[in-house]
């Protein structure tokens, strides 16, 4: 049912009671008090439970009524002509008996009244349809009562315990309805529809007694508003479930509120006692939700997905409100951002969120950075000699734990038993933790800070590390083996022999093959006289070396092949 003002319309023919209209008199209906056939007689065969209120003289009434003399004759019905009889009581407009009998009704109760002629059509009748001096009996069933004098009235059964904002002139809503009359017979209802009404409100776009009804009502609230019908459809109706001057009785529960000119609301929970940085436009968050509507529908949750929801802000990636309702968080937050329809899914919607709805989001801040940020390093603990600094290629020994900013551990080699080691600078391990352990002294400990695209990037690692994660390793180097100097995997430690060569060669048959070489690089290490580089496989290195050597790939390296590493610019060999 849409709820529109009244507009201006032809007036259907007016509803006669053939019978009444004939002499000029309205339908009668019972009166007060029993008594013989000369008085007025009133029998109630149904009254209702609750009646709030009963006919006086001077109101407006609508009933259904059977006119029969005292043999059972009908003599008239209004449901025969499928409209009840609409009449003011206690004007003249009905004979005397029926004015009495409606006083003191209640809607859907229902009266047997005997009327005496006296009180009728008295010694003249109605010719050819009432005899003279005839008895009448109405069999009346009263729909509907009002007075000029009323206004809407309002009866609130539920209000929630908080309520921050109530319906103001040229709000929008969104509600649910069941519209039924007086006696409670159902002529429309939102439910069935599965489908909100949705309106300004206070602006002329529904009914006066629907716009006056729905004022100060808060999100959540149910009342039941009854509108007289001049604050309805009038005299006409709506021309099709609404009869003329009929009441109306609105059930209504209200879903939803906003206004136009509405921006987010924001309201913080948590804030970290430590909040070093705040969100700006840019970056690039990692964040938990529940999504509801403002009657506390739900319609998403990140969580129900077990993984964060992750966009860059202030860019238009989310909608307009989130945009703006994630600026200015810290890390591990939790606000709740409350986003008017023109700054989130607008009037049409999306999905299971409906058109102009108002959308409520919980959310926790997991992490954030900037494309733009480097690794952050903080140290906590410095021995007293810490002279000695890490670098590229030294070979480093040491322990970490690994989480996520929110806390949330991935890994421990304190809980594994063992160091995790590797070569500086060599690719062994993401690029922000390669530029987290230098200049780093052994028993140091620090707390490295690496953004994504220094770390795991968008993918992350599959069931270990979530994408677009900022990870926080805090580490404690426990060895450090310097490495050689760039681009060399072995050097001498002493005076190279002019004899190199031969020294190597045994056997002395001019060749020198991969075991005695082999053979001779281990012999050199093992004396102190020559270095390997620190945490590579040392057979590997050997191999690599002696393949620089033998220039043609015959598996020796004879004289004219064998060359140092100062002779050489394109090799890693001696």
């Amino acid at each position: 049912m849409a709820f529109r003002a009244r507009g201006s319309r032809p007036l259907p023919p007016p509803l006669l009671l053939l019978l009444l209209w004939v002499t000029g008199q309205a339908a009668p209906v019972a009166g007060l008090g029993l008594g013989s056939d000369a008085e007025l007689q009133i029998e109630r065969r149904f009254v209702p439970d609750e009646c709030p209120r009963t006919v006086r003289s001077g109101d407006f009434v609508r009933y259904h009524y059977v006119g029969t003399f005292p043999d059972g004759q009908k003599f008239d019905s209004s449901y025969d002509r499928g409209s009840t009889f609409n009449v003011f009581v206690g004007k003249g407009q009905l004979i005397a008996g029926m004015d009495q009998a409606l006083v003191g009704m209640c809607v859907n109760e229902r009266r047997f009244v005997k009327i005496p002629p006296k009180l009728a059509y008295g010694s003249e009748g109605v010719s050819g349809v009432i005899p003279p001096n005839s008895v009448l009996h109405f069999d009346v069933l009263l729909m509907d009562i009002w007075n000029s004098e009323d206004e809407v009235q309002i009866h609130t059964y539920f209000k929630p315990p908080s309520c921050s904002r109530t319906i103001q002139v040229s709000d929008f809503v969104r509600y649910h309805y069941n519209g039924t009359f007086l006696d409670g017979t159902l002529f429309d209802s939102s439910h069935n529809r599965m489908k909100t009404y949705d309106t300004y409100v206070g602006i002329g776009w529904l009914i006066p007694g629907m716009d006056k009804g729905l004022l100060g009502m808060c999100v959540g609230e149910k009342r039941i508003i009854t509108i007289p019908p001049f604050l309805a459809y009038g005299e006409d109706g709506d021309g099709k479930d609404i009869p003329g001057q009929a009441s109306l009785v609105f059930d209504v529960a209200l879903l939803d509120l906003h206004n136009p000119k509405d921006s987010i609301s924001i309201e913080n929970k948590v804030i970290p006692a430590n909040c070093e940085r705040r969100s700006q436009i840019g970056d690039f968050l990692r964040y938990h939700y529940n999504g509801t509507l403002l009657d506390g529908t739900f319609f998403d949750s990140s969580y129900s997905r077990n993984r964060t929801f992750d966009t860059y802000i202030g860019q238009g990636y989310v909608i307009p409100g989130m945009d703006e309702g994630l600026l200015g968080v810290c890390i591990g937050e939790k606000r709740r951002i409350v986003v008017p329809p023109h700054l989130g899914y607008g009037e049409e919607g999306r999905g299971n969120i409906p058109g102009s709805a108002v959308l409520v989001f919980d959310i926790h801040v997991i992490d954030f950075h900037n494309p733009s940020d480097s690794i952050s390093i903080t140290s906590h603990y410095k021995p007293p000699d810490c002279s000695v600094l890490s670098k590229k290629g030294d070979y480093l020994k040491y322990h970490y734990n690994a989480s996520l900013l929110d806390g949330t551990l991935l890994d421990s080699t304190w809980n594994l038993g063992k160091t995790y080691n590797i070569v500086l600078g060599s690719g062994q391990v993401v690029l922000g933790m390669d530029m987290g352990l230098r200049e780093m002294c052994v028993g140091e400990k620090r707390t490295v800070v690496i953004p994504p695209h220094l770390g795991y990037g968008e993918a992350g690692v599959d069931g270990e590390v979530p994408g677009s994660a900022v990870l926080v390793f805090d580490i404690e180097l426990l060895e450090l083996v310097a490495g050689l100097p760039e681009g060399y995997m072995f050097i001498w430690n002493s005076e190279v022999s002019p004899n190199l060569f031969e020294e190597i060669d045994k056997d002395g048959n001019g060749e020198v093959l991969l075991e005695e070489f082999s053979e001779y690089i281990h012999a050199q290490v093992a004396t102190g006289k020559g270095k390997l580089a620190p945490g590579f496989d040392a057979e590997m290195i050997v191999k690599n070396m002696f393949t620089n050597q033998d220039r043609n790939g015959d598996g020796k390296v004879v004289a004219e092949e064998f060359k140092l590493k100062d002779q050489e610019t394109k090799h890693d060999e001696l």
